[in-house]
């Protein structure tokens, strides 16, 4: 699970950020000084810090210079009522990597922590022949050119992907990929194997990678 610091000494704020942000699934500690954030930064490696600067025994600017001194490169989004924009030049020349002013809307907060962490995941990537899938943002490239799949094709290919050669049922691809339970089977599944193979393979009617087996399913060549 994603966890995120909260730094803020207004207990009610921090109250409030901390729900909405469970809410959204996010692991959520909260320290109310800039010693104990920067105590909690250290030990716990946070995936993301949301640091206020008006801060009892540390102020913000410490605890982030102490941060970034110490390479602890997670993301820090700084959340001020000080709206400078000296404040805010200084914030990102120590490290800062957001800024918002309080008060703020909270839909805004939260699409600006989830850029930030998605901005700093780790890429996670996987291939088969010319093919990349990226599955941090869903792309899926190849010969180094995007490939635009419809969000099914895209879960049909990882369905594939992620049984290492296997072959894999009509039936278990109708239930992973449209969540279907009954014993039905339809020509859906060909139909988006056909897209996958004209977007994904050099020659559709001879595929090299996105395989038939007859009377059973398909499994995915490597």
């Amino acid at each position: 699970m994603t966890r995120v610091l909260i730094v803020e000494d207004n207990a009610d704020l921090a109250y409030g950020l901390r729900n909405n942000l469970e809410i959204e699934g996010y692991e959520v500690e909260v320290a109310a000084d800039g010693a104990r954030g920067l105590e909690r930064a250290r030990a716990a490696r946070p995936d993301l810090v949301i640091l206020d600067l008006m801060l009892p025994e540390l102020d913000g600017f410490r605890v982030l210079r102490a941060l970034r001194a110490e390479s602890l490169a997670m993301p820090v989004l700084i959340l001020t009522a000080r709206g400078e924009e000296s404040d805010k030049v200084r914030g990102l020349k120590l490290g800062a990597d957001d800024y918002v002013t309080k008060p703020f809307g909270l839909l805004e907060l939260l699409a600006r922590v989830e850029v930030l962490l998605r901005r700093n995941a780790p890429k996670v990537t996987d291939s088969f022949g010319d093919v990349e899938i990226d599955r941090t943002t869903r792309m899926v490239s190849r010969g180094g050119a995007p490939v635009e799949l419809a969000p099914k094709e895209y879960e049909l290919l990882l369905a594939l992907f992620d049984r290492d050669g296997a072959v894999v049922s009509r039936l278990e691809l109708m239930r992973r990929v449209w969540g279907y339970s009954d014993a039905v089977i339809t020509r859906t599944i060909d139909t988006h194997v056909a897209e996958l193979r004209r977007k994904l393979e050099d020659d559709p009617a001879t595929p090299r990678h996105i395989l038939t087996v007859r009377k059973v399913g398909y499994r995915l060549k490597r």
